[in-house]
């Protein structure tokens, strides 16, 4: 089965311009099987889809899979499944540092890895400090996004050559915030994958069986990505701090009582 791995929409990212819905039309035009949601540090987008689905069974041969791009305190952005019936509150809440994360999705027998692995160097693991200090934290990864339909072919080089020396699943995500980008990239899975239970069994089991796809025409102006990475981080800390009482209180909650 073809899915795209890292999918952003506008009910759930801030920064996408694609519904929902419109993505699953894209897709299944394209000849994929599914897709993986994975907006930033939150599940409404796959909440969207949950509504659509009461309303219709247009789309009962597409198969919508709910993840999330975690904003981590030091390792970037960390791409999250979890099992179908574990619903943690605290992958809405940014800023937990990269151990912890770890140790938290396995806890509740979730899967994770780097996205973008080599992109900018304060959204991408390989390029954050917490990765040079202790890389023996790459073992702990389940998979790697190998490929990103938004990275420079340098970057997905490097990325690749993780997932060769590491021995790790690699994942193909075209990582869209626009129309045009949906579908540049893909994942093939083999089975039947229906649900999350059936994606994060594939993985363990060494089901996935190829990825790939082209890097878009344009990339992003150096410059521009520089001169963002500041007002960026200010951003990300000053949601970090505003979830941090919150963030503590709930893991405190989910070690003592579970999901």
């Amino acid at each position: 089965m073809k899915f795209d791995m890292h999918c952003h929409t506008s009910n759930g990212s801030l920064d996408s311009r694609v519904d929902i819905e419109e993505y699953i039309c894209l897709l299944r035009s394209q000849g994929f099987h599914g897709m993986l949601v994975t907006d930033h540090n939150t599940y409404n987008g796959y909440r969207a889809w949950k509504e659509i689905k009461k309303q219709t069974r247009e789309y009962e041969d597409f198969v919508v899979l709910k993840g999330v791009e975690y904003d981590t305190r030091d390792a970037g952005h960390i791409l999250v499944i979890m099992p179908d019936d574990v619903k943690l509150k605290v992958l809405e809440m940014r800023g937990m540092p990269l151990r912890q994360l770890i140790h938290t999705v396995h806890a509740f027998g979730g899967i994770l890895g780097p996205a973008h692995p080599y992109g900018a160097a304060y959204l991408s693991a390989l390029r954050c400090r917490r990765l040079k200090l202790q890389a023996e934290l790459i073992h702990e990864f389940d998979f790697v996004e190998a490929f990103n339909t938004c990275e420079t072919k340098e970057s997905n080089s490097s990325a690749k050559k993780l997932v060769e020396s590491h021995g790790k699943v690699g994942f193909g995500g075209s990582d869209s915030h626009r129309p045009q980008d949906v579908g540049l990239a893909f994942t093939e899975v083999e089975g039947d994958i229906r649900c999350n239970n059936d994606l994060i069994r594939a993985v363990k089991t060494g089901k996935v069986i190829s990825w790939g796809g082209i890097e878009r025409e344009k990339q992003k102006n150096v410059m521009v990505q520089k001169a963002l990475s500041v007002p960026f981080r200010m951003y990300n800390r000053s949601l970090w701090a505003a979830k941090a009482v919150s963030r503590r209180n709930n893991l405190k909650h989910l070690f003592q009582h579970g999901a």
